[in-house]
């Protein structure tokens, strides 16, 4: 009878500390998967061709008309629109640049005036001749999502 009761007890413990044991990893797993960062969400509605794609970089400063930025999105156009989500953005100053890569070779290409034969935007809408600067596109990520509209 002694060793019947010792027995169970055992069993109950060993069921205790695997039922705590679970719980903790589910929690540690939770935590983990927890949003560290704002999420920027782009759309673009004034393109005049499905064909291509359209190619969109979150940019600081340091990045801003020198390549790749910081996030680079790529999506497929559907009715002249497009919707990209910029995920887990620390706060801070940004950019967005984004152009309709209607050829899909993965860059702008320009007429032999210098002038660009795909259409482009940025944050900001700031449509002035001459390149683009960071000033008049940039924009403060801070603790809230953020949406946009880019117009080509």
């Amino acid at each position: 009878w002694r060793f019947e009761a010792y027995k169970t007890s055992k069993t109950t413990i060993m069921k205790t500390v695997t039922l705590a044991l679970s719980l903790f990893l589910v929690t540690i797993v939770g935590l983990a998967q927890e949003k560290t960062g704002v999420d920027i969400t782009v759309t673009i509605d004034n393109i005049t061709k499905d064909e291509g794609k359209v190619l969109a970089g979150l940019h600081t400063e340091e990045t801003f008309m020198k390549g790749q930025g910081v996030q680079n999105l790529q999506s497929a156009i559907t009715d002249g629109k497009v919707t990209l989500t910029f995920t887990n953005v620390t706060p801070g100053n940004y950019a967005i640049m984004a152009m309709h890569d209607a050829n899909e070779n993965n860059r702008m290409d320009y007429q032999s005036n210098g002038m660009p034969k795909e259409s482009y935007g940025m944050s900001g809408n700031d449509m002035t001749m001459g390149p683009p600067s960071f000033n008049s596109a940039k924009f403060t990520v801070g603790e809230e999502d953020l949406e946009f509209t880019i117009r080509f």
